[in-house]
């Protein structure tokens, strides 16, 4: 998508608040004994207080509000009958469309007690991620975006899942510019342009390389297996930079 009036400006804002707002809401609700589904239940809540919908059950028919991953699932996990456990690494990713526009956030959170290792990683998940998006300008190449966070990456001796890329979002919830690598990718060649929308999303990892399919149609997994986290925000392409919109208030 690209914005072309205040008007949509203001609605994407709209929609990326509440999702944000549902992402900050069940993290502070994660606690050992409830379910998986119990977590989703309080997203939901959140979206339709706001009058807000399920981009995943809306545009793909997921079987849940949001998607819930634990441990060794590192995306599209489905909310269910998995008791969270103390010390699990808990991947919560929302999406959601008001009034006809869509956005997309998500971040990970480490249950106590955590592990130093652990802590490490979801601190530095958050600092990949501004990597990312502190590289978004309008006239830079896509490129730019994935070159910084492979840099940080590599620096700061992690992995990066190199086929979870990040997309265009706003009239749909995957849209253009599709596959948006945030790893160095030299065969991207397209640049950012004013108003662009679309998400910035590294999944960096103790190890993991790739995520592979499960057992369901939607749970990836890391693979190797190892800790992986994602944190997620949909900005807006300007010319003075980078437009978070997925932030709460």
């Amino acid at each position: 998508m690209t914005l072309n009036n205040d008007e949509d400006l203001e609605r994407l804002k709209e929609i990326g608040r509440i999702c944000a707002n549902a992402v900050q809401i069940m993290g502070a609700a994660l606690e050992p004994g409830m379910t998986t589904a119990d977590l989703d239940a309080i997203g939901r809540k959140v979206l339709e207080d706001a009058g807000a919908r399920s981009a995943p059950e809306l545009v793909y028919d997921f079987p849940g509000a949001t998607c819930i991953s634990v441990n060794e699932e590192i995306a599209h996990g489905i909310p269910g009958a998995r008791v969270i456990q103390a010390g699990d690494l808990v991947n919560i990713d929302v999406s959601a469309e008001k009034n006809g526009l869509f956005a997309d956030t998500g971040a990970s959170f480490a249950v106590f007690p955590v592990k130093p290792q652990i802590e490490r990683l979801c601190r530095d998940g958050k600092r990949a991620m501004w990597v990312g998006l502190n590289e978004v300008k309008a006239g830079k190449s896509l490129a730019a975006i994935g070159n910084a966070i492979g840099k940080f990456a590599q620096k700061n001796r992690y992995t990066l899942v190199t086929n979870l890329a990040s997309h265009g979002v706003g009239r749909s919830l995957h849209e253009e510019p599709s596959e948006i690598a945030t790893w160095p990718d030299k065969h991207e060649k397209r640049r950012m342009t004013d108003g662009m929308v679309f998400t910035v999303e590294p999944f960096l990892s103790l190890g993991a390389q790739w995520a592979e399919n499960g057992d369901d149609a939607w749970t990836l997994y890391s693979e190797p297996r190892a800790p992986t986290v994602q944190y997620e925000h949909t900005v807006v392409v300007t010319r003075n930079g980078p437009l978070v919109v997925t932030l709460p208030g």
